[in-house]
């Protein structure tokens, strides 16, 4: 495989800038279980910010699925699950918050309704 992408860099980049790069990684595709990881550590960073609300968070193994599948781009790897757990979890439990629908000892399940991530 390097030795293909060296081949392949040669024949778009000039010796001189070639020369310049020390190392070239290459990286494997996320598969499923890595996204759901990483939906996992950032909902994780949710949960640690409403300690101070003394609020849990948890969720389900559907939710999980779903804002992995809706969180990832093949084009653009796993960059946009950051965007989309902002819109469907913490935007709206932010305003769910606000508005005194959950709290303090609550426990708030990330769930999924009607393909929806809704929060309970």
């Amino acid at each position: 495989m390097r030795k293909k992408l060296t081949e392949s860099l040669k024949r778009v980049f000039r010796p001189e800038f070639i020369n310049r790069v020390d190392s070239i990684i290459v990286f494997r595709a996320l598969n499923k279980d890595d996204i759901r990881q990483i939906v996992n550590l950032e909902l994780n960073k949710v949960t640690e910010r409403l300690v101070e609300h003394e609020v849990t968070l948890t969720a389900s193994e559907a939710a999980l699925d779903l804002l992995a599948e809706q969180g990832y781009d093949p084009e653009m790897g796993a960059r946009p699950l950051r965007r989309i757990i902002q819109l469907k979890v913490e935007d709206p439990l932010s305003d769910a918050l606000l508005a005194g629908t959950f709290h303090e000892g609550d426990t708030i399940l990330v769930d999924v309704e009607e393909e929806e991530v809704m929060l309970r």
